[in-house]
């Protein structure tokens, strides 16, 4: 696995292929948009039936990680759990994988719009957001100058063309002074990243690093495409 380096607020901070961001001064992990048991509440729902196997997927995932940044700290920037009663539809196999990851690393929750209480107490800690100057973490961004701010819930997605064929992928979004963080859960959807409720949130040119199989790619915001058709945040 190959990181890719960048700036924000003047640290220097890590996209992994995964979709995670490692701080390595504080061997730090943060992720967004866990939506565990999403599948479980689609279920209950009866609007479509998904397989159950999305925390897992998750968890293993973040496990992986950890595993291979060696980081004692994890924050999760909001909507880590679909909804509120999702903490109690965790199978006890991935509730379990969770309290060992949390006995690993130190769990910080930052309340999203899916989870304004998520659970902490034997899984860590929870708050609306949290500064660790110079960078601050919270749920959504927020509108105006937001220098080293870190957050998630928009779920980007970069749209572009390869060899005419077209591609969305998850991806950062970087300007040097905020980044949102792409969507972990297994079952997230995406924004396009031009989308006007994102690009207004860059007063200049951004770019989006583009996670792969085992690399991460930088792209400039010009290099990316509007979708063709309609796509909305899940």
């Amino acid at each position: 696995m190959i990181d890719l380096a960048f700036d924000c607020a003047g640290e220097r901070l890590l996209a992994t292929p995964e979709g995670a961001l490692f701080w390595p001064r504080e061997r730090l992990v943060a992720v967004a948009d866990l939506h565990l048991e999403k599948g479980s509440s689609y279920a209950e729902a009866a609007r479509k039936l998904l397989p159950r196997y999305d925390s897992r997927e998750t968890l293993d995932r973040l496990a992986a990680v950890l595993e291979r940044t060696g980081a004692r700290r994890v924050i999760c920037l909001g909507d880590s759990f679909h909804d509120r009663a999702a903490a109690t539809r965790l199978l006890p196999e991935d509730a379990a994988r969770l309290e060992m990851l949390a006995a690993r690393a130190a769990f910080h929750w930052i309340a999203g719009n899916h989870d304004p209480a998520p659970p902490d107490g034997r899984w860590g800690t929870a708050s609306e957001e949290l500064a660790l100057p110079p960078l601050i973490f919270r749920h959504e961004a927020q509108f105006g100058p937001a220098r080293g701010e870190l957050s998630g819930h928009f779920h980007p997605v970069a749209s572009l063309s390869v060899r005419g064929r077209g591609f969305r992928k998850r991806c950062f979004l970087v300007d040097g002074q905020r980044t949102i963080l792409p969507a972990f859960g297994a079952y997230a959807g995406g924004l396009n990243a031009l989308d006007p409720a994102i690009a207004q949130l860059f007063p200049g040119d951004y770019d989006a690093l583009v996670p792969g199989r085992d690399a991460v790619r930088r792209l400039s915001c010009r290099q990316l495409r509007p979708d063709l058709g309609a796509a909305r945040l899940a």
